[in-house]
């Protein structure tokens, strides 16, 4: 053992506490007054100093935590001058912990702690202690305060808030580079000895990392350390406390550090020559390839910028950096030509666009390569002389004529001919026309520029050898202005003259327009096709003219209407004119000249109806209307016919539908293949042209034999409905067009008949009895008809 730790153990016996020094005493005095005690001492001024005595005289309870043993641990004893040891005296005791955690012994004073305390919890606890009489239960001693403290012992070991820390540090970082710090916590009293004393040690990480004992903090320990070459450290860290002496506590944590990338390496192009092959006929901005360096490092450090900085292709090709792939992408940046030139070298640059001033010494960061380029053959196009064409022309020339010529060759070196042809979309009307030959473009039908100054049409040039392979030109086609249309008048005038109208007084201003456009501008002349006695033109020589009045005074009910020819001619070559006819009407006018009729019959009619009127009149001619249709819809509805015509006989009676049925097609309202074969019949059918009100089950009725009578057939089924209840009340008479066998009133119908309606007589209908007296009088009154027209 060494001195140090003999020092240390010395001192902490020396801070416990003795069990026979924790007595708190209490004497008691005869009374309060001050009585010497051990002798006289005198003072500065000469009197003499007492010492007063008090009832209560203690210590500082100390008590150690953690305390294992079975037994009650010992505190302290409370005692008071005035105990006998009779018993007479209580002690009591009150506070933090009292009657639970601390007890009493009401007789002696001796107090105990009933269970192990924990410093961490609580350091310190204020209790009261008094001293009564048995007896009156009154107090002997007055009631006094002591604090019992709690001894710490090292029963905590550090603890790191976090179990994993991360941290990075720069690669490349000089020895003693800060990368964290990291601190642990004892929940031991750090004013009581050592055990809440930490000490920080490292476990693993070295030889790359080193940690202050003191406080914590992990620096590098190595110079140039790579990431390229290792980029995780995981290091262990340990704190204990009582200094980092034997004997003490300690807890550890771990850091995973990383080392961050700065830009230490170079761009690294792979290859020192790159080959690539592109057409001829590649489009400018056509991406040919790329190239790439490599960079050992990483994000902003890994950027590369890319550029060309010699050969003989610099005007022909361009390079751009791709940011998301850090590749340098070579572009076409003029056209090209197989038969031009075939191959192109270029020299490449690639550097690191965020350099680190504290590497220099490693650089320089950048690389270069040789790129070679060769330009492939291949059957282009035909290309004209230029890139669009502009003819001009004058809308007067002569069909056939040329306008213009467009030129085109064949780049390649076979030089193949060339064949023109005009793209038909951009020239509906076909006006014009192309030689294949030789490029000419000439009309085909007469030139209009008032319908269209502009003509855009679209030339196409092909190979003859490769038609496949086209090129088109935009030819511009403008129509030239020739002066081939008279003018006219701008507008349509409504020109009136007033009665009393005087002479030279103004009636209208005219104005003239021309489609065509000569290029010193319009310019129109008015005149009149001959001399007119009432009215004459004054040109105002600025495109206009006015109409005057050349006499006094008009009369509507002798002339209503004058007619006045207007002469316009325009100033270009060749004079162009056109005659205007201007239609005056003689109105009254007022005072003033305001116009108020025109005809002359307004005069004879009559003052007009007012607007309440005529909406009077309106309404009167609606009820009229009204009542008409509803007396006509009350007429037809009288002349309807009842559904049973006789009230004598109800079974009897012929239902009349006013309607005429279709024949043998008409198969809505019955069946006809029921008699045409009557075995064929299965369930009973419901009738088809009515909806029924009440619907009943349909029963079952038995076939007919095969050689039933088609009379018996009949009267079977009038027997059946005569008592069937869903059957209506009536008997529904039937018309099959079918004839049974032996009839003696013979066929009915008229289909075979040779003889016309007129032809045949039907008085023999009144010999059959009642029933076929509606037949009678319809077929037998046809010829009383004819007799009496």
């Amino acid at each position: 053992m060494t001195i140090q730790q003999v020092l240390l153990l010395l001192l902490l016996w020396m801070w416990l506490p003795h069990p026979c020094h924790t007595e708190m005493l209490f004497r008691r005095t005869p009374d309060l007054r001050p009585k010497s005690f051990g002798g006289r001492a005198s003072g500065n001024d000469g009197k003499a100093i007492h010492r007063q005595k008090r009832g209560w005289m203690w210590n500082q309870f100390f008590l150690l935590e953690e305390y294992t043993g079975s037994d009650y641990q010992y505190v302290g004893k409370l005692h008071s001058d005035q105990d006998k040891g009779d018993g007479s005296l209580k002690y009591i005791l009150s506070g933090d912990g009292a009657g639970t955690l601390f007890i009493i012994d009401e007789k002696t004073g001796d107090i105990h702690a009933t269970r192990r305390i924990d410093r961490e919890e609580k350091a310190f606890y204020t209790l009261r202690a008094q001293a009564i009489n048995r007896r009156t239960l009154r107090p002997v001693e007055p009631e006094s305060e002591f604090v019992i403290k709690i001894h710490d012992i090292n029963d905590n070991e550090p603890t790191f808030p976090e179990e994993i820390y991360t941290a990075s540090v720069p690669e490349m970082s000089v020895v003693g580079t800060s990368v964290v710090q990291v601190t642990a916590t004892d929940a031991d009293d750090p004013s009581y000895g050592n055990s809440a004393r930490i000490i920080y040690s490292i476990l693993q990480g070295q030889p790359y990392f080193s940690v202050e004992p003191e406080t914590g903090i992990i620096r590098t320990a190595l110079p140039n350390m790579n990431r390229e070459n290792r980029e995780q450290y995981q290091v262990v860290i340990q704190a204990k406390d009582m200094g980092g002496q034997m004997g003490g506590l300690s807890g550890t944590t771990t850091v995973n550090i990383t080392l961050t990338d700065v830009n230490d390496n170079p761009p690294r192009f792979p290859q020192s020559t790159i080959h690539l092959r592109i057409p001829e006929s590649s489009p400018v901005g056509t991406a040919i390839g790329s190239v790439k360096a490599t960079d050992a490092d990483t994000g902003k450090n890994a950027e590369v910028e890319y550029r060309i900085i010699d050969g003989d292709g610099t005007d022909m090709f361009d390079i751009v950096t791709q940011k998301d792939t850090q590749e340098g992408i070579i572009t076409v940046r003029k056209p090209l030509d197989y038969e031009t030139r075939r191959l192109y070298t270029l020299k490449v640059e690639a550097e690191n666009t965020h350099v680190d001033p504290r590497f220099y010494y490693l650089g320089p960061f950048k690389d270069t390569t040789i790129v070679k380029i060769s330009v492939e053959d291949v059957d282009e196009p035909p290309v004209f002389s230029r890139s669009s064409y502009l003819f001009e022309v004058h809308e007067d020339i002569e069909l056939g004529t040329i306008i213009g010529t467009v030129m085109a060759r064949d780049p390649d070196s076979a030089s193949s001919p060339i064949r023109f042809s005009l793209d038909r979309h951009t020239d509906l009307d076909r006006i014009f026309n192309i030689h294949s030959g030789n490029g000419s473009i000439y009309t085909s039908k007469p030139l209009d520029r008032e319908i269209s100054q502009w003509h855009n049409l679209s030339v196409i040039a092909a190979e003859i050898n490769n038609p496949k392979d086209t090129t088109r030109v935009p030819v511009y086609v403008r129509i030239l202005d020739v002066n081939d249309n008279a003018p006219q008048f701008a507008v349509f005038y409504d020109t009136f003259v007033c009665e009393n109208a005087r002479a030279g007084q103004l009636i209208q201003t005219i104005s003239a327009v021309d489609k065509d456009d000569p290029l010193g501008g319009q310019k129109f002349f008015f005149s009149l096709a001959a001399v007119n006695p009432n009215f004459t033109v004054q040109d105002n020589e600025d495109n206009t003219a006015r109409i005057l009045t050349r006499r006094n005074g008009f009369s509507r009910h002798e002339i209503s209407t004058y007619l006045l020819p207007v002469v316009i001619s325009d100033n270009d070559y060749p004079i162009q004119s056109s005659t205007g006819t201007l239609t005056i009407r003689v109105c009254a006018c007022d005072s003033r000249g305001n116009m108020q009729s025109c005809n002359a019959e307004a005069l004879l009619l009559p003052a007009g109806l007012s607007t309440g009127a005529l909406v009077a009149i309106l309404l009167c001619i609606i009820i009229l209307l009204v009542i008409v249709v509803l007396f006509a819809a009350l007429k037809r509805q009288r002349k309807k016919e009842p559904l049973i015509l006789s009230k004598e006989d109800i079974r009897d009676n012929i239902v009349s539908y006013n309607d005429e049925g279709g024949g043998e097609e008409d198969t809505q309202a019955f069946d006809i293949g029921t008699l045409r074969n009557p075995a064929a019949i299965e369930d009973k059918k419901l009738r088809r042209d009515i909806i029924p009100e009440t619907l009943f089950v349909p029963r079952r009725t038995p076939s007919a034999p095969d050689n039933t009578d088609v009379r018996d057939f009949i009267n079977q089924r009038l027997k059946e409905h005569d008592t069937d209840p869903s059957a209506p009340p009536y008997d529904s008479l039937a018309t099959y067009a079918y004839e049974g066998n032996d009839s003696i009133a013979e066929s009915l119908s008229s289909l075979e008949s040779g003889t016309t309606e007129g032809d045949q007589n039907y008085d023999y209908l009144r010999e059959w009895g009642p029933r076929f007296n509606k037949l009678a009088e319809m077929y037998g009154g046809g010829e009383s008809d004819k007799d009496t027209s």
